[in-house]
């Protein structure tokens, strides 16, 4: 028989039986629950009085307690679940005691092994149900609702440790938890428990995290000793994945390499990188950012390229983050080609600019560095040809001009013309070719995600009804204005539409057919709305149960129109149309909307793309990200040089 140190003397009816109270009753008295920094749950209750009766052959028991402000249960951070989870067997009992949990502890597995071990002397109170009671019983006077789930059957007791281990770990990945997980590691190894590749990412991950003083909070003094702490134990912890040979994962590696960023080893990082690439593991983009922003921290260019070209061997395509970081060390190190190649890698990719990185941008064109390239010569025809060929707004050939740039923050009027420089945006061309892989792609990605044959017949009703000038969300055009659906404002937006279209006919509206037949639809003027705009061959109803963006998005791809929305398509369904023709295609065709007492207002999209535009005198003009507020104008960035051919 085991005693446990704060619970008074356990039964002697007979080994290995112990109780831990894990609800309590009014009847019995009140609980105090405290936790201290370390996550250590301390439980009192105050009792009057205390019995224990049962039968020692069935393991079943009825227990209450006596003594005045016993201590009831000490729990280490791992165990802490039971004690704020009520339990199927914790019911009243049948001597009203209030329903005490019984648990049958576990010596064989684990006290036996480490009686001294601060995780054995709290087993007993965090056993699961699953070890309590036989699996072909149930609890005898808790009825059949409180049978095991055969799941629960099915585990040992080291399995159910297990999942309690797992769910604390977790819990503390998900608080910033660093000392506690380290609590929960040390305690794991000490008694056997099998960490698996899951357990050794999540505490890299904590170790990681702490280690760049993300997380904990506390004092200055504090803080920096746990990341010290964090960058010691996360290496070993590393070290002894490798020797209980967990097969490592890009995770592995990549929060290794957040570990290297700590203690401010930038090639480590990088090796990690090239070994998890060796391993056949595909690297992902943040599995580069340790090393890439840690040599462009400490400034050293060659190798932040070496970085980046490994990226674009790997496949893997920099965001603005990654190119800001490179342009910055570009200028830095004052490479003028680096500093070209990752504006039009902005170009390209980005399109607009954060206000960081416009501060990048203007610190170039305001150094003595910029004032130096480029020549007053150059072949006009090879440019303009460059231009045409690319479908305009660059050319790619290289800094034009010579001298100090002008440099300044402006913006364009209604066509398209800087006030800065008076040089006139190009509206960059789309290939017809890419917008017709784009809706073939557009119709794969629909098939796997809709019904196949409700899609097929949406594209023949096309066929038959379109092509239309202008498609409208109508969903998110009938929600402008509040939470109520609003057909007046939807019908203003249809009826200006068919104004502004050379042929006057009526734009398509797709609805879900929710919207369609219930709700504000079946009031006697929206019905006869509805009404009108199917005749006109003008209103599609979307299927209950499908996603009526595939349908309004296809439907504007495919008649090459308008698209009427103020969704700005960036969820997950976007994303999977890629980030290279989709931006494109979505500023020359979406119509946005806002609401004024002046009514409905459409805004049309620009007459000019609103890109990293080169001109064709070597001029540059950089656009800055505004967000979704319609109404704020846009900043540009305009630099420009006097000498011009």
């Amino acid at each position: 028989m085991i005693a446990l140190p704060g619970f008074g003397s356990t039964s002697t009816a007979g080994p290995g039986i112990c109780f831990f109270s894990s609800s309590f009753g009014d009847s019995v008295g009140t609980v105090r629950r405290k936790r201290d920094a370390l996550g250590v749950v301390t439980l009192q209750k105050t009792v009057k009085d205390w019995r224990i009766c049962g039968d020692d052959s069935r393991n079943q028991w009825t227990v209450s307690l006596a003594k005045e402000d016993m201590l009831l249960g000490r729990c280490a951070p791992l165990f802490s679940l039971v004690a704020r989870t009520r339990n199927p067997l914790c019911a009243a009992g049948r001597d009203g005691c209030g329903g005490f949990l019984i648990c049958r502890c576990i010596q064989t597995l684990v006290i036996a092994g480490a009686t001294d071990s601060y995780f054995s002397k709290c087993l007993s109170t965090r056993i699961s149900t699953s070890a309590m009671v036989d699996s072909s019983q149930s609890v005898e006077g808790l009825g059949s609702n409180y049978k095991l789930s055969r799941k629960a059957r099915k585990r040992t007791p080291m399995q159910n440790l297990e999942v309690v281990f797992k769910f604390e770990l977790d819990n503390c990945c998900k608080d910033g938890k660093f000392v506690e997980g380290l609590q929960l590691y040390d305690e794991a190894k000490k008694n056997g428990i099998k960490l698996t590749q899951y357990h050794y990412n999540a505490l890299l991950y904590l170790c990681s995290m702490a280690g760049s003083g993300s997380h904990e909070e506390g004092s200055e003094e504090n803080l920096e000793s746990l990341k010290l702490l964090a960058k010691r134990r996360g290496f070993d912890i590393f070290q002894d994945m490798a020797s209980d040979k967990i097969v490592p994962n890009e995770a592995t590696f990549t929060n290794a390499a957040r570990l290297a960023a700590t203690i401010e080893d930038p090639e480590m990082a990088f090796d990690l990188v090239k070994e998890m690439k060796n391993n056949g593991i595909p690297p992902r983009l943040r599995s580069y950012g340790p090393s890439l922003f840690g040599f462009c921290k400490i400034q050293n260019a060659d190798k932040a390229y070496d970085v980046d070209e490994h990226m674009v061997d790997s496949g893997v395509l920099a965001e603005e983050s990654e190119l800001a970081a490179l342009l910055e060390v570009s200028v830095v190190a004052k490479r003028a080609e680096k500093v070209y190649e990752f504006l039009h890698r902005l170009r390209a990719s980005v399109r607009q600019v954060s206000p960081s990185s416009a501060q990048i941008v203007e610190d170039w064109f305001n150094s003595v560095s910029a004032t130096i390239v480029g020549s007053d010569c150059w072949d006009v025809v090879k440019i303009k040809e460059s231009i045409a060929r690319v479908g305009g707004g660059w050319h790619g050939q290289g800094w034009l001009g010579s001298g100090k740039w002008n440099v300044a923050r402006t913006q364009m009027d209604a066509e398209g013309v800087c006030q800065s420089c008076g040089e006139k945006l190009a509206c960059i061309d789309i290939d017809p070719k890419e917008t017709e892989n784009f809706a073939s792609s557009l119709t794969e990605l629909a098939f796997k995600r809709e019904v196949k044959a409700t899609f097929v017949r949406f594209q023949e009703w096309l066929q038959q009804h379109g092509p239309f000038d202008a498609v409208i969300d109508g969903a998110n055009v009938g929600l402008i204005k509040g939470h109520f659906f609003n057909f007046f404002q939807l019908n203003c937006a249809v009826n200006e539409l068919r104004e502004m279209s050379p042929s006057k006919r009526y734009p398509l509206v797709v609805l879900h057919q929710t919207r369609v037949h219930t709700g504000p639809a079946l009031e006697p003027r929206n019905k006869k709305l509805l009404e009108r705009w199917r005749k006109a061959g003008a209103l599609f109803e979307a299927p209950v149960g499908s996603n009526d963006d595939w349908y309004w998005l296809y439907a504007a791809v495919s008649s090459n129109c308008l698209i009427v929305t103020n969704d700005e398509m960036r969820d997950h369904l976007f994303q999977l149309l890629g980030t290279s023709f989709f931006p494109r295609w979505k500023e020359k065709h979406q119509v946005r909307l806002s609401a004024s007492p002046r009514g409905l207002e459409l805004h049309m999209p620009p007459p000019y793309s609103v890109v990293i535009q080169e001109s064709k005198d070597g001029s540059w003009h950089v656009p800055i990200a505004t967000g979704d507020d319609l109404e704020a104008r846009r900043q540009w960035i305009c630099a420009a040089r006097h000498s011009k051919t």
